[in-house]
């Protein structure tokens, strides 16, 4: 839905003769198709695993003891 509400956008806003009323109506589907794909990403985001402090620690996080 939102490649096609980009798509749409796109067309409208370079056609002079789009009205308010056509502009309103796309920004209302183009906030509903945001509000999906952040709620898409905020419960995948909840899923993934928090890494433990030693981890996070370790010298490969840091950029420290690997190849360069």
């Amino acid at each position: 839905m939102g490649t096609e509400l980009i798509g749409h956008a796109r067309l409208m806003l370079g056609d002079r003769k789009t009205d308010a009323r056509e502009l309103r109506y796309l920004s209302n589907r183009l906030i509903e198709a945001l509000q999906d794909a952040l709620r898409i990403a905020e419960s995948r985001g909840g899923r993934l695993p928090v890494p433990d402090e030693s981890e996070s620690d370790s010298p490969a996080q840091r950029g420290e003891g690997g190849a360069e």
